[in-house]
């Protein structure tokens, strides 16, 4: 599975909704699972970004289905990096 981590800012709209119902910030598992995703995690942030959600998929199209909804949402909006392991970095920079 390969791992992909998404850093999100609220908007205007998104702060507003919130207030409203706090527990709207968290990414919905079952949304997610139903695209192609498993969630690992997901954190509140301080700083220039709001959250950090850390997702694995099997094929790499789940995730631009994943991503691309959340922003289509008009609440948040977002930042995918693909993620590996920092052991995998080494192996790959050592050419194992």
């Amino acid at each position: 599975m390969k791992t992909y981590v998404i850093l999100t800012t609220l908007t205007e709209e998104g702060k507003k909704k919130i207030q409203n119902n706090p527990e709207k910030t968290k990414l919905s598992a079952e949304s997610v699972a139903h695209r192609g995703g498993e969630i690992v995690e997901q954190f509140a942030l301080l700083g220039p970004y709001d959250f950090l959600t850390i997702i694995r998929v099997k094929e790499e199209k789940a995730i631009y289905r994943i991503a691309s909804e959340m922003g289509a949402m008009g609440t948040v909006k977002t930042m995918t990096l693909p993620a590996i392991t920092i052991d995998a970095f080494i192996n790959d920079i050592k050419g194992e």
